[in-house]
């Protein structure tokens, strides 16, 4: 069992309670099944997930996929198989979350010492996180491990509830 230090309360000792099947969609639409583990923190007997970095929370598709609609330009159309309104979603979605990435990621780099002084201001927020994890393909699952790992997720899964009086 490699490390696993605990996005609550920080602990590292865990227990293997189990795991579950999570499947995901790639760029053709084929669905591929991986198993994961469950992982119960001893410290605040919490239960979590093991997330790799090729997949975005609550997202079907596979990190690669929804990069390339977010940095899609017009020399290189996107051969993602989905449907429009998926796409337009993922957009909205990373539009939506982009400044609070931002911030995220630069708290992160602060407590950890990693922070520089900027000289001049990037063009868009996509330039200000590429500034902490790069724009090389694969940028998008190395914004979502730090910030998951520091339980600084936003959950943007909703679920309908009926008021049972």
């Amino acid at each position: 069992l490699e490390p696993f230090l605990c996005p609550c309360c920080r602990d590292i000792k865990v227990e293997i309670i189990g795991s579950r099947a999570r499947k995901y969609l790639n760029e053709d639409a084929s669905q591929v099944t991986l198993v994961i583990r469950r992982l119960r923190c001893l410290g605040c007997n919490k239960i979590h997930h093991e997330l790799p970095n090729i997949l975005v929370p609550y997202k079907r598709y596979k990190s690669e996929c929804i990069e390339a609609v977010i940095v899609e330009d017009s020399n290189t159309p996107v051969t993602v198989a989905c449907d429009e309104s998926t796409l337009h979603r993922w957009k909205y979605w990373f539009k939506s979350l982009s400044e609070y990435f931002a911030g995220c990621l630069q708290s992160i780099a602060i407590q950890i010492g990693k922070e520089t002084e900027e000289t001049s201001k990037p063009k868009s927020v996509l330039h200000r996180i590429w500034q902490y994890v790069g724009d090389a393909p694969g940028w998008l699952a190395r914004i979502v491990q730090p910030l998951v790992n520091s339980n600084l997720w936003v959950h943007t899964r909703s679920a309908f509830l009926s008021d049972c009086a």
